[in-house]
């Protein structure tokens, strides 16, 4: 079933020739960015605008309809009002297309008509053949075809894909997860789901190799029971993180208005990614921490984590974190102690765990005291300050700071242990942080967002033995 619909999506994802049925030269409307962002983002296939009353859009020959348009076509985009939906469809039929998003509004979002409507394009595609997404979308991302029709942005590869109920809200958390350096594979805005829904996507990408973690921003569930089947299987295989919007009475209200979905209760959801080995967050960009970590770093042993910081706070509040989300912070043994507080200066107080450098940012001594730290047992996942550029620095501490980081980089190659580094924005920058972004070491501005990203791999782990719960604590 999941190579089925795999098979079956292909075109969806990776088409070879799209039309866009309403097609427009207006700046302003979704026929024109339909036209323009897939060149922009670098789309290699054919592209065809069909609108009877233009002649060339972004330099491109405009066809009168799909017919006229001699080459066989893989996928439709269709822009038009809600009410020519129908006709459009029965067209895609004649020209052999089996593949279509639906971005026009209008629909069971809006009531009983709107409901009627989408009832009526869902039953023409059945009778055709046709699997479509939405209506009711911004579309998606696909990398490995450089597809674009969400963003006026073209997001950066990587292998986290993003199903998002919510096209708004999905595309600006991904925006915002791309400003922070993740990369993506797939972004699908799934829309009101009248043929595909969330369900298929999470097989299909199940199955893509391409893609490491699913991250999910869910409103409501069409079918329980197939969705805890599916989630199950593919959390054997990948992630699944996942954030449910809905989850207080009013907010379950607004999402039937928004995308026609059902919220449910929310202790029956809670209880369903426990059962399918969903990782559930609670704040929605949060998610993206969590997939970053899941995409770049191995998998810990155990949840005890080491502990490496500039100064107290940063130890206060880092080792907090990780005891709210059920991480070990364990001490050391003296000999271990020993043998970390010959690398500090002299007013350093004794590193038991967490490790407080007493302001000494020298980048081989973080370096020296993290390799130390990663050869403890007891220690499954490290958690260090990144070393540190400044202006004016001399050619001794720049070589210094490319030691430390290639160090720090080959930790979790050598001892197979997850390594996160924290630092303020403003020094998040360098050589240093260079090496360690293009060496998969993931970078956090805060404590909390380390030891969350810490928890993510730690409870996936767990969730593949299916030894425990997979949602987060509430905050």
């Amino acid at each position: 079933m999941a190579r089925r619909i795999y098979e079956e999506l292909r075109p969806l994802f990776e088409p070879e020739s799209i039309a866009i049925i309403g097609a427009s030269k207006s700046p302003y409307k979704w026929g024109n960015w339909m036209v323009s962002r897939p060149i922009v983002s670098g789309y290699r296939g054919r592209i065809y605008p069909i609108n009877p009353k233009e002649d060339s859009i972004h330099g491109l020959k405009v066809y009168r309809s799909l017919n006229a348009i001699p080459e066989s076509v893989e996928l439709a985009i269709i822009t038009l009002p809600a009410p020519l939906v129908p006709d459009a469809i029965r067209e895609c039929a004649q020209k052999g297309i089996r593949v279509a998003i639906l971005i026009s509004a209008g629909f069971a979002e809006t009531g009983p008509e709107g409901q009627r409507l989408q009832d009526e394009v869902l039953s023409i595609a059945r009778q055709a053949g046709i699997r479509f997404m939405g209506p009711n979308v911004m579309g998606m991302w696909s990398s490995p075809s450089r597809f674009n029709t969400a963003f006026r942005f073209t997001p950066a590869s990587g292998r986290i894909s993003f199903v998002s109920q919510s096209g708004t809200m999905g595309g600006y958390l991904l925006e915002v997860a791309s400003a922070k350096g993740y990369g993506f594979n797939k972004f699908i805005s799934a829309g009101n789901q009248a043929d595909l829904d969330v369900v298929d996507y999470i097989e299909y990408l199940g199955e893509d190799p391409e893609t490491n973690v699913i991250v999910l921003y869910l409103e409501g569930i069409k079918d329980g029971g197939a969705f805890i089947r599916v989630t199950e299987e593919v959390t054997r295989k990948k992630p699944i993180i996942v954030y449910k919007a809905g989850s207080t009475e009013h907010g379950a209200r607004a999402t039937m208005s928004h995308t026609a979905s059902v919220a449910g209760s929310d202790e029956i959801f809670e209880s369903v990614c426990r059962q399918a080995g969903l990782i559930r967050t609670y704040d929605v960009i949060h998610a993206f921490d969590l997939a970053e970590a899941l995409v770049k770093q191995p998998l810990p042993r155990g949840n005890g984590v080491g502990i490496i910081a500039a100064g107290g706070g940063y130890c206060v509040v880092t080792t907090d974190a990780c005891g709210n989300l059920g991480l070990e912070v364990p001490e050391f043994e003296k000999e271990t102690i020993s043998r970390i507080q010959e690398l500090l200066l002299p007013h350093a107080p004794p590193p038991k765990n967490p490790i407080d450098l007493a302001a000494d940012i020298r980048p081989v001594t973080i370096a020296r005291v993290a390799e130390i730290v990663a050869q403890q047992d007891c220690v499954d996942g490290i958690i260090t300050m990144a070393p540190v550029s400044y202006a004016g620095q001399s050619p001794d501490r720049v070589r210094d700071l490319i030691t430390s980081a290639e160090i720090l980089a080959d930790i979790p190659v050598r001892y197979g242990k997850p390594l996160f580094a924290t630092s303020m924005r403003t020094h998040m920058q360098g050589v240093a942080y260079d090496i360690l972004r293009e060496r998969n070491i993931p970078f956090y501005e805060f404590p909390e967002e380390c030891a969350r990203a810490m928890y993510g791999l730690v409870a996936y782990n767990r969730i593949r033995s299916r030894g425990a719960q997979g949602a987060l604590p509430k905050e």
